[in-house]
């Protein structure tokens, strides 16, 4: 697991109980990984341009925020040579058909349902403890 510790974790999620549960599933699955985590996408693009989430970094976005929504903040990253390569993984409520496809269509490493993982979410934590273990991200 030496790997893991290397690589910060952006939270992006409005909704306080979602964040602290997916910190506790974190916690008790022993990734250390440093988590920092934002309100909306356009906290999270502001954070990130003005280079305050130490690289190699990976997101983890919901859709549904205020002031700047997930697809929008994607767009956004996406439109961004600096930022255009950055790892996504979207963790979120919405089962729509046209957010997966938006999503997807941004470059997202994965997209995941909220209540469909359910006892499942553990399963969820260690797919990405896995991913951090052998994926080599940049450093710029």
């Amino acid at each position: 697991m030496e790997n893991t510790n290397e690589i910060t974790l952006l939270l992006v999620e409005d909704d306080d109980i979602d964040a602290m549960t997916i910190q506790r599933s974190f916690k008790k699955q022993n990734i250390t990984n440093p988590i920092v985590r934002v309100y909306d996408g356009l906290e999270a693009l502001t954070l990130l341009k003005k280079g305050e989430v130490a690289p190699p970094l990976v997101i983890i976005l919901d859709l549904q925020m205020p002031r700047m929504g997930g697809i929008e903040f994607l767009k956004a990253l996406r439109a961004d040579p600096q930022l255009s390569n950055l790892v996504v993984f979207v963790l979120t409520t919405s089962k729509a058909k046209s957010d997966i496809i938006s999503s997807y269509g941004e470059h997202i490493a994965g997209y995941f349902v909220k209540g469909e993982t359910g006892d499942r979410f553990s399963g969820l934590v260690s797919m990405l403890e896995n991913y951090f273990e052998i994926v080599h991200l940049t450093e710029e």
